[in-house]
């Protein structure tokens, strides 16, 4: 140090290290955070970063937001004055399809210049998390309950009934994996050895959105001793008549048998739809292995049977459900035709089938059909062809 007397005005020169002078400054040169990543799995938003200078101490972090075609920042809640280097804004409310903007700053007695994040679409960056999966075991099945991992959820509101789900499962004893794809919100696994423990996991995608989801935690249960009444087995239905036929097969003699169906849509809806099952008029109590009941029990559309043995005591599992499609397995009445001949050909002249009371059978498809004819002294067939013929109906 230095001490300079000039007459009445004394001056001091002190001589600062360099880094005093910054301290002083109130950390005029603060560094910008880096490298922030934004989390979004279901309904939780997670910032992540960096910090640029580890050395400086008791720094804070705080973040602004700002919506597309705003002009003002706006502090982002739950990411202010934030000690570490994560924090969570699952609290804001935000419109998932809005494209937001956000930026961060270190704060100590001064504050950093912002670093800017690039704008992103919250839906478009969100990933589907673990689905929630409850397990129920049979004999010789597992019936699984899957629902999205958070309920209510905004992110995925518009989605609810989009999501498909699928599984692996394996024998905890050999850890031999079977990939089960596409399964319902409810879905029953078959064919499983009974007394046996069972693990899987669960993922869930939006492939109208290309998403993926993770899977769930494994999931292990033990199947239940061996029921003394098997479930019906190889369920058939065919067409007979105006009626369905449904058959199955069955070990045991002296049964009796009852057969409920269900709205094939409704296994994509989550929740439990147990109760929504119903009878089938004329398939309850039957004492034989099949049961008749007329086509228009069913309007059209796609359906799930089922069917359950009885001995008056003791009652089977369900056995495994199938699908039924009205469209296929439709019964077609015969056309209503006119021929007129002529000298060296004749025309023939197809109508829609008419159902009872002489009214047309309305079809929004085409009909092809097939005509075979024969001289009628030799009794043996000439000549067959068919025909694509589209039906239009007079109003």
């Amino acid at each position: 140090m230095m001490v300079v007397l000039l007459g009445a005005t004394t001056l001091v020169l002190v001589a600062v290290a360099p880094w005093v002078l910054s301290a002083a400054a109130g950390g005029k040169n603060l560094k910008s955070p880096q490298k922030v990543e934004v989390d979004i799995i279901d309904d939780n938003f997670i910032l992540r970063w960096n910090r640029s200078d580890e050395s400086v101490g008791n720094v804070t972090f705080s973040f602004d937001y700002q919506k597309t075609g705003m002009d003002n920042w706006i502090k982002l809640s739950g990411c202010q004055n934030i000690t570490s280097t994560k924090c969570n804004f699952s609290s804001l409310k935000l419109n998932v399809y809005e494209e937001i903007k956000l930026r961060i700053r270190a704060e100590k007695e001064n504050t950093s210049s912002w670093y800017e994040v690039d704008s992103f679409t919250p839906f478009r960056k969100a990933q589907i998390g673990p689905p929630e999966v409850h397990l129920e075991a049979e004999d010789k099945a597992i019936v699984i309950h899957i629902s999205p991992g958070t309920k209510d959820s905004v992110m995925w509101a518009l989605d609810g009934l989009s999501f498909t789900y699928s599984l692996v499962i394996w024998k905890n004893s050999s850890g031999v994996e079977e990939r089960i794809e596409n399964i319902y919100s409810r879905h029953k696994i078959y064919k499983l050895s009974p007394e046996t423990t069972y693990c899987l996991k669960v993922k869930a995608a939006l492939l109208t959105s290309w998403k993926i989801g993770v899977y769930s935690p494994v999931h292990c249960i033990k199947t239940t001793v061996e029921n003394e009444l098997p479930p019906p087995e190889n369920i058939e239905v065919s067409v007979q008549n105006q009626n369905y036929v449904l058959k199955w097969d069955y070990t045991y003699a002296n049964m009796t048998f009852q057969v409920q169906w269900l709205h094939a849509f409704l296994k994509r809806n989550p929740g439990n739809h147990l109760y929504k099952w119903k009878q089938i008029p004329d398939c309850e109590n039957v004492k034989t292995t099949q049961c008749v009941f007329p086509q228009n029990v069913f309007q059209k559309g796609i359906y799930l049977l089922r069917v359950q043995a009885s001995d008056g005591n003791n009652t089977s599992f369900w056995s495994e459900e199938i699908k039924f499609d009205t469209e296929i397995q439709a019964f077609l009445l015969p056309p209503v035709f006119n021929i007129r001949s002529l000298s060296d050909s004749f025309h023939i002249y197809i109508g829609a089938p008419k159902q009872s009371g002489n009214t047309p059978v309305i079809q929004d498809y085409p009909l092809i059909y097939e005509i075979i004819f024969w001289e009628n002294t030799s009794n043996a067939e000439r000549w067959g062809f068919t025909m694509l013929v589209r039906l239009v109906l007079d109003s």
